[in-house]
């Protein structure tokens, strides 16, 4: 068995956050594929078994089941000194940002597409173009904060930038954005991104599960 297991499916953004964190590592980690639209962690034994929160990623490592991707970000950077900040103004601005993704940068892409190409039923026009509206937001403040620098935070990539990385390699035709024409320096520093040792793609780097 691998030192890490990741409970995951490669449609989530979430999981690929972790994901691209332990191969970046060159950790020893194995996926778990979650049937998640079979409906499986809306199952109470599901619930009960893995992740009372009902969601993924779930990192295994020894006795510890992690929840939430900052939460397991934060973790394997102190347990390998990797992707972490240089002293304590950094991680201040590491945790700045990452809050600032779940809450907005990735809340609102991950929905947007969901609703858009994941959801299995034609989309309400208007909420649609009310979660585009709040993404192209979101997409602005990164893409401007971007210009001039190389990542998010200091000189170096640390879990900041793997976090808020975490929607931004899937296709067109699922997201409905062509970063690269779009947002230059997004797309510029995405690049980057996938210089670092270790990545692929979330549908390379995981197990999809099947849609309905």
């Amino acid at each position: 068995m691998a030192d890490y297991r990741l409970h995951c499916f490669a449609q989530s953004g979430n999981a690929y956050k972790v994901a691209l964190m332990l191969s970046a590592a060159g950790l020893d980690w194995e996926p778990v594929l979650v049937p998640f639209f079979g409906g499986a962690t809306r199952d109470p034994s599901w619930r009960s078994d893995v992740n009372p929160m009902g969601e993924v990623p779930v990192l295994e490592h020894g006795d510890k089941r992690l929840t939430q991707s900052g939460v397991i970000l934060t973790y394997l950077s102190r347990r390998t000194g990797l992707f972490g900040p240089a002293d304590e103004d950094q991680e201040l601005e590491i945790l700045r940002w990452i809050l600032f993704d779940n809450h907005k940068f990735t809340s609102y892409f991950a929905t947007h597409r969901f609703m858009l190409s994941l959801s299995g039923k034609p989309a309400d026009p208007a909420v649609l173009g009310f979660f585009r509206g709040r993404v192209d937001g979101a997409l602005g403040i990164v893409e401007r904060h971007l210009a001039g620098r190389d990542f998010m935070v200091g000189s170096a990539p640390t879990i900041a930038d793997l976090s808020l990385a975490g929607y931004m390699f899937y296709p067109l035709e699922e997201t409905g954005y062509d970063l690269a024409a779009s947002h230059p320096n997004i797309h510029a520093w995405r690049e980057r991104i996938a210089a670092l040792p270790g990545w692929k793609p979330p549908y390379a780097m995981m197990p999809s599960a099947p849609t309905a």
